[in-house]
């Protein structure tokens, strides 16, 4: 296991690039199953959760090159059914909360999936009804394995329907989507969630030859197609980075450019910020934080405390609210933060409060965070990293606070965030793995 080592207190200055967007990878990763053909996929940040991905698909007996940095072919021209009832793919698989996503695209192509309980961060229940209940409207039957704890997943002919699914889930839809575009006749998705990278899914997907109308909204029009042929696709920018790098930027009062960040697909992210009194510039398509001594957060209109919590997009993303929690520990005024998706999010504050900040935690979806104004530097702890996101969060917190701090279990940061500790110190920053 490893740790970080971090002396905080340094004020950083220079650019930092977003790496591809990680959600995006895994989608789009397993949606190269659907086709014999070959598919070019760029921008693939590397990191741990996307390269135990690709490493899955090879064991499956998909063709893996790595053609340039961060570009990757695959071709899934041989599969190997068998590998799914080995041990190795169930220790893999319960390893990686990304792989659920392969259930839709083995169904889709070849009628036959299992479903184990994913593995991942630890920040509470993630449900499955949204997947199973989909792939079932689709023809899909389910047969579970209670000693093992696994789904079987079988179809002689997915068909199209008409589905209103009970949660505008990611994942969810996307499994969905992966399993209709080769189903026959047409699927209709009610409450679909639209995210910028459900929406790269689709365009992907369309020009390997699927028929997926209504894109970008919460109503999907999927036309079932026969097969589906190779592509090239370029992944975003990752969105939860680019406002990992504006609260870092506000909390260690830097002057920091975030290039080429795709503006456009953001959302509210920058106006979150804003609200809790963040200078932001757009400078062409990068974003330009400036230097600041002090923020302040903003009221509701009725003066009233401001509420900042998370909702299906175009609400603001739930990945983002620990890094929105932790810039308001140091900003003017007080924050009421709500997490509604995942009941353990907010756990990690018992170590901010070590280090100084003035949180209540609510209950286990809400906190309210009483802004320090720097008058009250953050001091240097001993922590362990529960989560991606919160190890991210910590990780502010430790470059911001006075003296040394430690992040045991960095593991959990390497899974999202590319080489951040060598990123961070090329601006400034004091990072020492060990």
């Amino acid at each position: 296991m490893s740790s970080f080592e971090i002396i905080g207190g340094k004020s950083l200055k220079g650019e930092l690039i977003p790496q591809g967007a990680k959600n995006e990878a895994l989608q789009v990763i397993c949606a190269t199953i659907l086709t014999p053909g070959k598919v070019k996929i760029s921008n693939i940040p590397d990191i741990r959760d996307i390269n135990n991905l690709i490493a899955l698909l090879v064991k499956l007996g998909v063709k893996v090159d790595n053609t340039a940095k961060g570009e990757f072919v695959f071709q899934a021209e041989n599969i190997d059914l068998s590998y799914l009832n080995s041990e190795d793919f169930k220790t893999k698989v319960t390893s990686l909360r990304g792989s659920v996503m392969l259930t839709g695209a083995l169904l889709g192509r070849f009628g036959k999936a299992y479903i184990l309980k994913p593995g991942g961060d630890k920040i509470g229940r993630r449900r499955l009804d949204t997947h199973i209940t989909g792939l079932q409207n689709l023809g899909a039957t389910f047969t579970y394995d209670s000693k093992d704890g696994i789904y079987k997943i079988e179809a002689k002919e997915l068909k199209g329907c008409y589905m209103l699914l009970d949660e505008a889930s990611v994942t969810g839809t996307a499994n969905i989507i992966l399993a209709a575009v080769l189903a026959k006749g047409k699927t209709t998705i009610f409450n679909a969630a639209c995210e910028p990278y459900l929406q790269q899914l689709c365009e992907m997907l369309n020009r390997m030859g699927a028929k997926i109308s209504g894109i970008g909204s919460n109503l999907l029009t999927i036309e079932g197609v026969t097969s589906l042929k190779g592509t090239e696709h370029k992944l975003l920018p990752d969105m939860i980075e680019v406002g990992s790098f504006i609260g870092l930027a506000a909390m260690t009062r830097s002057e920091i450019t975030i290039k080429e960040v795709k503006y456009e697909h953001l959302g509210i992210i920058p106006e979150v910020f804003k609200r809790l009194g963040i200078k932001i510039e757009k400078r062409g398509d990068d974003i330009f934080v400036p230097k600041q001594e002090n923020y302040e957060i903003e009221n509701f209109l009725d003066g009233s405390i401001m509420t900042i919590a998370d909702a299906p997009w175009p609400g603001f993303t739930p990945d983002l609210l620990s890094i929105v929690l932790v810039v308001a520990i140091q900003a003017k005024g007080s924050v009421l933060i709500h997490q509604k998706m995942f009941e353990s999010r907010l756990f990690f504050v018992d170590k901010l409060i070590d280090m100084g900040a003035k949180i209540i935690l609510c209950d286990p979806h809400r906190a309210t965070v009483i802004g320090l104004n720097h008058q009250y530097h953050l001091r240097g702890v001993e922590m362990t990293s529960p989560d991606i996101r919160a190890g991210v969060s910590l990780l502010i917190a430790a470059l911001s606070a006075e003296g040394k701090s430690i992040i045991h279990n960095v593991e959990q940061i390497d899974r999202g965030y590319q080489n951040i500790d060598g990123r961070l110190n090329a601006i400034g920053a004091s990072i020492k793995r060990v």
